[in-house]
């Protein structure tokens, strides 16, 4: 039973990490809690849509960097667990490779504070990273690959 239960939860944790569209895209859960809404009220970055397509929209609009900020808005690409991508916010840096971030719909539902992400690419761009998954405490083992960091404006 405890497996089934696992598998249960591991496929409901898939599932809602497809969220994080923010409106228009026509993918992912669109319930009271979702990523892009979420970065967009907290650092207030007018952008809209796929979480993923942040990067592209904040050309020209929003410097980019690939060196975390406190308030910067850490954008993840889209892949087949996150066909939106994702979007967190970096509450504090802890060193160059390791932040915390608060986001939304990580984990199904909920607003996360002050989770860990680190970077594990190998140039030390942040094109690759590890998110912490609360339901095991600890870090979770897929890496995700990221597009960088949106600074807002002021």
């Amino acid at each position: 039973m405890k497996g089934v239960l696992g598998r249960i939860a591991a496929v409901g944790g898939l599932l809602s990490l497809a969220a994080c569209a923010g409106g228009g895209s026509g993918h992912g859960w669109h319930g009271a809690v979702q990523c892009a809404p979420y970065a967009r009220q907290v650092t207030h970055v007018q952008l809209s849509g796929a979480a993923a397509s942040w990067w592209g929209q904040a050309q020209g609009h929003y410097p980019r960097t690939h060196a975390p900020r406190s308030g910067a808005v850490l954008v993840f690409r889209a892949t087949g667990r996150l066909p939106d991508g994702h979007v967190s916010v970096v509450r504090s840096v802890r060193s160059p490779r390791e932040v915390l971030v608060d986001q939304a719909n990580w984990v199904p539902g909920r607003i996360g504070r002050g989770e860990p992400v680190i970077d594990v690419s190998a140039r030390n761009d942040w094109s690759r990273v590890k998110v912490w998954w609360s339901p095991i405490h600890d870090m979770g083992k897929t890496v995700y690959p990221a597009y960088g960091f949106i600074l807002p404006a002021g």
